[in-house]
């Protein structure tokens, strides 16, 4: 098991992992703004209570457990705690790499306030950002606050862009997946410069369709030349409604970030636009539902607005395509179900043929 250094900070009464003292004076805790919890119980999982212990945090306030696709999750009167198995390599301390690298910055986030592995797996603990997900704030929010909400994403995104970043930037997981011929869901951000490498999973795929990949394989070589001379920013890589934390009509937080890498500033829309076209696609659990798309018509042009600069890339639809090219030859390569790579073939036919979810947007 890791050893955890823990320190208490004078006056805040908060415990935190010795590496995150400054980062705490630089931001003073969030209690007096958080909404008092009235459902949840006194920890009593032994799970969380090891966690906890782990941890050196107190198992006091009430929890209320909540559903994830990979992690169980707690959250807490002041802190939230996720666990997993362990599935994604070192999800957890690169999401705490990427967190480090936002100290001291305008972003707005979750302070780590530790990490570790422990009997039940992997865990990491961030403090509880006031609000609710964006995916629970939408359907009840009035269209001026909808557009206050998405505006204020975009001034978010536009600081998390301005952040150094790393050469090389990629969640272990992925780097992982990517060298494997293994079947994974292969759901995560575009990675430019593998492209082409998906191709030839595809193409070692039993029965698999050489005329359509020789003509994916042309249509990429053609656009590689468009990302050539770009500069490399710190992407987030999963924005969408469960991962935006807002309040009152303002975002007070971006989370989750095991999925972030250093790719263009606009491989950030291509989740965010297949979000808002697709909306019912991104149930926040396993048995959850997504969004009503037709709720969501609007926000492309309000975070155009917002941060014009990610729309101005000459040729975009053209980078945005590449882009979407790029998530259905991963989902037809290496998904484990035969009826996902299937359907992720279909669209990548009609990719070819110059269709897809963007026609239904504007910006």
């Amino acid at each position: 098991m890791r050893t955890i250094v823990i320190r208490r900070v004078s006056g805040s009464g908060r415990l935190v992992p010795a590496g995150s003292v400054e980062n705490l004076c630089r931001h003073p805790p969030l209690t007096h703004r958080l909404a008092v919890m009235t459902d949840g119980d006194w920890p009593t999982d032994p799970a969380l209570l090891r966690t906890l212990a782990a941890a050196g945090l107190p198992a006091a306030g009430r929890f209320v457990p909540k559903a994830g696709w990979v992690s169980r999750v707690w959250v807490g009167d002041e802190y939230v705690v996720r666990l997993t198995k362990g599935q994604f390599r070192g999800a957890y301390r690169h999401e705490a790499e990427v967190v480090g690298l936002l100290v001291g910055s305008q972003v707005p986030h979750a302070r780590q306030l530790a990490h570790g592995d422990g009997p039940d797996g992997p865990w990491y603990i961030s403090e509880r950002l006031p609000g609710r997900s964006l995916h629970e704030a939408w359907p009840a929010a009035d269209l001026p606050t909808r557009q206050t909400i998405i505006e204020s994403l975009g001034a978010a995104l536009r600081e998390l862009h301005r952040v150094a970043v790393p050469a090389g930037l990629l969640p272990p997981w992925l780097a992982d997946a990517l060298a494997s011929d293994k079947p994974w869901p292969a759901f995560h951000p575009p990675v430019v410069s593998a492209t082409l490498e998906q191709v030839e999973a595809a193409r070692r795929l039993p029965g698999h369709d050489a005329r359509l990949l020789a003509d994916v394989a042309d249509w990429i070589q053609e656009r590689l030349p468009l990302f050539a001379a770009d500069d490399l920013v710190l992407v987030h890589g999963d924005l969408h409604g469960s991962n935006v934390m807002v309040d009152q009509g303002r975002v007070t937080g971006l989370i989750d970030f095991a999925e972030a890498l250093a790719q263009p500033a606009d491989a950030e829309l291509d989740t965010i636009l297949r979000w808002c076209a697709r909306a019912r696609e991104f149930p926040p659990t396993p048995d959850g539902r997504g969004l009503d798309e037709t709720t969501l018509t609007e926000a492309p042009g309000w975070l155009h607005g917002a941060y014009p600069e990610l729309f101005e890339r000459e040729q975009l639809r053209e980078r945005l395509n590449f882009y979407d090219m790029y998530s259905e030859l991963a989902l037809h390569a290496h998904h484990p179900r035969p009826d996902v790579r299937e359907a992720a073939q279909d669209r990548i036919a009609r990719l070819l043929a110059g269709h897809n979810h963007l026609d239904r947007l504007t910006w």
